[in-house]
């Protein structure tokens, strides 16, 4: 079996995990604006935790987002800057398919991912567990404003955009959902889960290939944007 490193470090969490003959071990904190400091050390704590080396990976899965556009570049960087010093293969991974893989959704239940995109906006995405457990898109990822998403009929809604946006998004629900977890996060260890699938199948990609994607291009908005808010 192969032995993967992934980093996830594009919302408030930051967080790595190394999965090896199907044992995960992860390191995760809930900190906002520390990632840079924080994601190499936790890199070499889980290699340590394994008595792993570097030389001994096989490839580096990533968050490649949508999520805050410097925590999305760092974890793709510090990802292609591993996998060009060992020469292995970067497996990118939607961070919103992280963010369903943790939910604790029933079988066939359409799983609604969101994370606070900030400026009044959310990045959405719609999944469903397929098999092995692994959740498959069931939609095109988007980022719109919380009050003109057009939501899907989901059985359970996870992610910070609920937190941020729950009485807006409420309203435009089709029905209420079984289970709502606002307080949730990617995570590595679920890049690493959905990445091993994606790797074993030839899925990774060149270091320079592995390129974040954002789903929109305006970082702030501008001070009249702001006044008309």
């Amino acid at each position: 079996m192969s032995t993967l490193i992934a980093i996830e470090t594009s919302t408030e969490s930051c967080s790595a995990a190394l999965l090896r003959d199907g044992r995960l071990i992860e390191r995760s904190e809930l900190a906002p604006r520390r990632h840079a400091e924080l994601i190499l050390p936790m890199i070499e704590a889980v290699l340590d935790e394994a008595g792993v080396s570097r030389r001994q990976l096989d490839a580096a899965a990533v968050g490649r987002g949508p999520g805050a556009f410097t925590g999305v570049r760092l974890g793709v960087s510090v990802a292609q800057g591993l996998a060009l010093g060992l020469d292995i293969p970067v497996v990118p991974v939607s961070s919103l398919a992280a963010l369903a893989q943790d939910a604790s959704a029933h079988a066939g239940e359409t799983i609604l991912a969101l994370i606070d995109a900030r400026m009044g906006e959310i990045y959405a995405g719609s999944f469903r567990r397929g098999g092995g457990g692994l959740v498959e898109a069931i939609s095109e990822e988007t980022v719109g404003l919380a009050s003109e998403l057009v939501l899907p009929r989901a059985g359970c809604i996870v992610g910070s955009g609920w937190i941020a946006y729950a009485d807006v998004l409420a309203a435009r629900l089709p029905a209420a959902p079984r289970i709502v977890d606002g307080a949730r996060y990617p995570q590595a260890r679920a890049i690493a889960l959905l990445a091993a699938t994606r790797f074993a199948a030839g899925h990774g990609v060149a270091p320079e290939q592995a390129l974040p994607v954002y789903l929109r291009d305006k970082v702030a908005l501008t001070l009249k944007e702001q006044r008309a808010r």
